[in-house]
């Protein structure tokens, strides 16, 4: 990865819908150049795809909600499969410490949050916390200087 990589990275994780041409423009290289250096990377896997972000509010899902995990005895590979059904889910991680596993959840609104909880209480005591507001959004991959 070398300066002009980053900066076509930065590039694209502004705007993924830019013209090669356009990057060009912006990192000092011709269009050609640009997609040849995309296609490396892409072909090596450091751009591992793009993606459609979809506006959760707009489509009728109002509440977000980050929800820990302290799975009971025996339930954490259940629930590792299971997890993977549910549509509310928009990441979720293993963790270390006392808690096994953090949702992040997008939900209509408070009853649908009640009803989401009842799924996961038989595999482990839960702890929800309401998101309020994003301060960063999208944080890109940048060089460490």
């Amino acid at each position: 990865m070398d300066a002009l990589n980053w900066k076509i990275l930065k590039c694209l994780q502004d705007n993924a819908r830019q013209t090669n041409a356009a990057i060009g423009r912006k990192v000092g290289i011709s269009s050609p150049a640009v997609s040849e250096r995309i296609k490396k990377m892409e072909d090596i896997g450091i751009i591992e795809g793009y993606k459609t972000v979809v506006s959760s509010y707009k489509v009728g899902y109002e509440l977000k909600a980050i929800i820990t995990i302290r799975a009971f005895m025996g339930k954490l590979k259940p629930f590792l499969i299971k997890v993977k059904t549910f549509k509310e889910v928009l990441n979720c991680y293993r963790i270390t410490g006392n808690e096994n596993i953090v949702l992040e959840v997008m939900l209509k609104n408070q009853k649908h949050l009640e009803q989401f909880i009842d799924q996961l209480i038989s595999y482990g005591e839960t702890k929800t916390q309401i998101v309020l507001s994003n301060v960063i959004e999208n944080a890109p991959i940048t060089k460490n200087k």
